[in-house]
C-alpha cells in the first residue's frame, strides 16, 4: 500500500482553495453546534475555527476555514442553505472564497515607505491581492507605480475643491471594483460622505498608539510629552478623525536621548509592519467589529 508523505499532505492543504465564514450574532446556547452540524451535514472539512463571546456586550463571534473541494455543494448553494440557520440566531454573516483575490485600491500622499513595503509584498505574492490602481494627491510617485504595471491616478485635493477630489476619488475605486481603500500614509482627511460610504472598507495606518496623538505630527507630540514607548496604529477609517475600529498595533521603546526625527525614523518601521498584518487580517476575514471595537482572530 502506498503512503502519502504527511509533507505532501500538509502542503497541498496549505494552498488548497478554502471558504471563510465569519459571524456574530447575539449570544446563546447551541450557535457552534448548528453551525459545526451544518457543515458537517455537507461534509465541510473545517481546518480553522475560532470563537469568541463578548460577556459585557452579550455577542459571539465565529471564524471557519473549511477546504472548499469537501464539500458536497457549491458555494452559492452552501449560502443559500446557512440563510435559515443565520437568520434563527440573528447573524451578521458572510462567505469568503480564496479563489477570489481582493482588489485593494491604495492611497498615498508624500511618505513613500508603505507603499514601497506593500508592492514588494504583492510583487513578491506575500500578500496575494489585486492592486488595480493607486491613487495619489500628489504626482510624486508615479513613475514607481507605473513601473510596477500599476494605473496611477493623480486627484489633487486643495480645500477648495475636497467635495470634487473625494467624488472623483470614488468614482475611481467603484472603477476599479475595489474591495478595500488602503490609506498607506494618505495624509488628507476623507469627506464624511466617503467614509459613510464604505464602513469597514476604509483602512488607515496612523502614526501613533492611538489613542495617543491623534491628528497631525504624532511623533513630534509624543516627543514634547515625554514618553518613552511610540507605535502606530492600523484601524477602519469613519467620519471621526482617528477614532475608527482598531485592527491591529505596536510601539518600540525610546528614551530621553531620541530627538523628533529619531521617531519618525523609527517609526516608519512599526508602520509598515502594522499596516500588512492590519491588511491581512482584514483580508483573511479576522476581524470582526462590534460598534467601535473590534475581535481579531489572529
Amino acid at each position: 500500500m502506498n503512503r502519502i508523505p504527511l509533507e505532501s499532505v500538509v502542503k497541498t492543504m496549505s494552498s488548497a482553495r478554502r471558504y471563510t465564514l465569519s459571524l456574530s450574532c447575539p449570544d446563546r446556547v447551541g450557535i457552534v453546534a448548528a453551525v459545526s452540524t451544518f457543515m458537517a451535514e455537507h461534509k465541510g472539512w473545517i481546518t480553522e475555527a475560532s470563537h469568541h463571546a463578548d460577556e459585557l456586550a452579550q455577542r459571539f463571534f465565529m471564524r471557519q476555514e473549511l477546504l472548499a473541494d469537501s464539500l458536497s455543494v457549491d458555494l452559492e448553494t452552501l449560502k443559500r442553505k446557512f440563510a435559515p440557520i443565520a437568520a434563527e440566531f440573528q447573524m451578521d454573516w458572510r462567505i469568503s472564497d480564496s479563489a477570489r483575490k481582493k482588489r485593494v485600491v491604495v492611497m498615498v500622499s508624500k511618505q513613500e515607505h508603505c507603499l514601497y513595503d506593500l508592492l514588494a509584498r504583492w510583487q513578491s505574492k506575500e500578500l496575494d491581492i489585486e492592486i488595480p490602481c493607486v491613487i495619489s494627491n500628489h504626482d510624486t510617485f508615479r513613475g514607481f507605480v507605473e513601473w510596477h504595471g500599476i494605473p496611477f491616478h493623480h486627484v489633487p485635493v486643495t480645500p477648495e475643491n475636497k467635495v470634487e477630489s473625494y467624488a472623483k476619488v470614488m468614482d475611481l475605486f467603484e472603477e476599479a471594483q475595489g474591495d478595500v481603500m488602503l490609506l498607506a500614509r494618505y495624509m488628507q482627511i476623507l469627506s464624511p460622505q466617503m467614509c459613510e460610504k464604505y464602513p469597514g472598507q476604509i483602512i488607515n495606518i496612523h502614526h501613533s498608539f492611538l489613542p495617543s496623538f491623534v491628528g497631525a505630527k504624532p511623533y513630534h507630540q509624543a516627543f514634547a510629552r515625554g514618553v518613552k514607548l511610540i507605535g502606530a496604529t492600523c484601524h477602519y477609517v469613519t467620519s471621526e478623525l482617528d477614532q475608527g475600529p482598531i485592527i491591529e498595533q505596536d510601539v518600540i521603546r525610546i528614551d530621553h536621548s531620541d530627538s523628533p526625527e529619531d521617531m519618525v525614523r523609527y517609526g516608519k518601521d512599526i508602520e509598515k509592519t502594522v499596516l500588512a498584518r492590519g491588511l491581512r487580517y482584514h483580508l483573511e476575514d479576522r476581524v470582526l467589529t462590534h460598534g467601535n471595537k473590534t475581535v481579531v482572530f489572529r
